[in-house]
């Protein structure tokens, strides 16, 4: 077992300096430019990495949510409706992989379901975090340790 991990280039241990890592999650709103802000704050403050959370919202919406109303800053729609709103799919996720590496920081996300893991890979993330909801999807815990990224 080692003592170290990497992500991306740097190795994380006992002994090594600290590695910050910037939570975004969905706090961009589906926005581009709110999570390139976002971004930029997390640079300013020190962080090397900066995590958002990727879902399917079909699949990771409880069924019975999916219908449930919510107030939302675009007004009331369904909690699913809410869900693929504010979700980035590969056009937004290119544009976030170009920024990072403009800014020096890299990118992750914490995958909701099977198909996310595989949709991260596509982007070639360099790491996964497993969310407190997801440590009994051992389906998506397999995947995630498949590809042998930490």
């Amino acid at each position: 077992m080692s003592d170290s991990v990497k992500i991306g280039d740097v190795a994380i241990g006992d002994g090594l300096p600290v590695y910050v890592i910037a939570e975004i999650g969905l706090n961009h709103n589906g926005s581009v430019e709110n999570a390139k802000k976002l971004i930029d704050v997390a640079v300013e403050a020190g962080a090397q990495a900066v995590k958002f959370q990727k879902r399917t919202p079909d699949i990771a919406t409880p069924e019975h949510m999916k219908a449930t109303p919510r107030e939302t800053p675009w007004g009331t729609m369904t909690y699913l409706e809410y869900r693929y709103k504010v979700e980035f799919e590969q056009a937004e996720y290119s544009e976030i992989d170009a920024y990072c590496k403009e800014k020096g920081v890299v990118w992750f996300a914490s995958p909701w379901d099977e198909p996310s893991v595989d949709f991260l890979e596509s982007m070639d993330t360099v790491a996964y975090k497993i969310a407190s909801a997801s440590v009994t999807d051992l389906g998506m815990l397999r995947k995630i340790k498949a590809t042998g990224k930490p």
